[in-house]
């Protein structure tokens, strides 16, 4: 589910409707038999030697890690010009990428079982430690980058970024720091129609935040405590609101596939990639490109390809494409990169569990989910809602996902079900200690206050 979209004759050729749009996303609906689970997960490369951040090129690189893989594992490489850019399974199991600061990103193939996508991280994370340990580059999981400054750095050789970045500067005050500082676990997860969509999509919308407070794990910025417990959340309370958010629109009356498409065709474009170049439409409406009124290409129609590049470009809490992406959580060590999938399949794939959710969220107001949405990076599962505990939420929420999970008796290693892969999250939970608040006492005690040991203690 995280493949590229192919590039076929369909997909190249002119839209003349909306409803060509909708039917784009509504294709995306399977029988609950062929469900399926994709997992993303970034993390922040870095010079074993010197914690600097890896460059893109040189002998200790980006670049000599992607091309250390692909020589290596059999991958196939991805170009932008004459620059290695990502890699692809030639099985079609999954894909390597870039984001704009270096943070290398797996996007995992679309696997039936908790277990499966455990082992494809398990594997990724093996062959990535091979080639980085050959060059002296070390990876790091926090859901932002305790070290560096931006201008330290370094930025990708992908021309979309530099379309982003220049007008991220104009929509608010962290859209940098949202490209070139943070890295974040997701999961993509499917729906059976129209309706079982729009319960998912505001079920997840609502608990976003909560699942924000279970894998908070970025205390730090620069070297120093940043008064946030994520502040990869924080980051996005500032970037950019045409584009990301809670979306209330998505509990009124009426929601469905043509709602959210609405709302896409008047979220900013970035840009319109043709004949492998990056044209810059920054701030154009999608619908003026699809009646040919582009100021940039006049007359230029756009494609599904072009639609499905859009999609990719709007990010709130939870996105609609083909299928829903859960956006709310930091990335963190290998037992949480499993935890997050965990605990969205165990709600959103067993419909008593999925009933159960929408009990817990159907009466907050969208002021309720905006104020959760912003108190949480700061205070975490100690923030509250309708006067409730985040703590308390999250804990019927990991009751409802362990009956989930339970329900789907899908035994793997040493005859456990998928339900393992949430014991990192109840401790979590019931302590009320997030992994930043462990990092946090870390640096009031055995490191000294100095950021420096995290590369030493939590690297992969």
């Amino acid at each position: 589910m995280s493949v590229p979209t192919p590039d076929t004759p369909e997909a190249r050729a002119p839209i003349t409707s909306k409803r060509q749009l909708i039917d784009y996303i509504a294709a995306g609906e399977k029988p609950e038999s062929q469900w399926r689970i994709g997992t993303e997960h970034e993390k922040f490369p870095f010079l074993t030697d010197s914690l600097a951040p890896v460059p893109y090129d040189g002998p200790r690189s980006i670049k000599a890690l992607l091309d250390g893989l692909k020589g290596r594992f059999g991958w196939t490489g991805l170009y932008e010009g004459s620059n290695i850019i990502g890699l692809t399974d030639p099985h079609g199991m999954g894909s390597i990428s870039l984001e704009p600061g270096g943070q290398f990103e797996l996007s995992g193939a679309p696997l039936a079982t908790v277990h499966e996508t455990c082992d494809e991280v398990h594997n990724h994370l093996a062959q990535v430690r091979e080639i980085g340990d050959s060059l002296g580059i070390g990876f790091l999981g926090l859901g932002a980058s305790p070290l560096w400054t931006r201008a330290e750095t370094p930025v990708m050789p992908k021309g979309r970024y530099n379309i982003m970045a220049p007008y991220m500067d104009k929509k608010g005050k962290h859209g940098r720091d949202m490209m070139f500082r943070t890295s974040t676990v997701q999961v993509n997860l499917d729906f059976s129609s129209e309706a079982d969509m729009v319960k998912k999509l505001k079920v997840s919308l609502a608990l976003q935040p909560v699942a924000t407070a279970l894998f908070a794990n970025s205390p730090f910025t620069e070297g120093k405590p940043n008064g946030y417990k994520s502040f990869r959340s924080a980051v996005w309370l500032d970037t950019d609101p045409d584009r990301s958010g809670m979306l209330p629109f998505a509990f009124e009356q009426g929601m469905g596939y043509e709602r959210y498409v609405d709302y896409a065709l008047d979220v900013p474009m970035y840009f319109v990639y043709r004949d492998g170049h990056y044209h810059n439409v920054a701030g154009e409406s999608f619908r003026a490109f699809l009646e040919g009124k582009l100021l940039q290409l006049p007359g230029e129609r756009p494609t599904l390809h072009d639609w499905s590049d859009h999609l990719t470009t709007i990010f709130p809490e939870v996105r609609l494409k083909k299928f829903l992406e859960m956006r709310g959580a930091d990335t963190g060590p290998w037992r949480t990169l499993c935890a997050l999938p965990a605990l969205w399949v165990g709600i959103l794939y067993h419909q008593a569990s999925l009933d159960g959710a929408w009990e817990l969220v159907k009466d907050w107001s969208a002021e309720d989910r905006q104020k959760l949405r912003e108190a949480v990076p700061r205070e975490a599962l100690q923030a509250k809602v309708k006067g409730r505990l985040v703590q308390d939420v999250a804990k019927d929420m990991l009751d409802l996902s362990r009956k989930g999970l339970g329900e789907r008796r899908i035994v793997g290693c040493k005859g456990k079900t998928e339900t393992r892969f949430l014991d990192e999250l109840d401790g979590i939970a019931a302590s009320g200690r997030t992994r930043a608040d462990e990092l946090l006492q870390l640096y009031d005690t055995r490191w000294n206050h100095d950021v420096r040991p995290v590369f030493r203690d939590f690297a992969y």
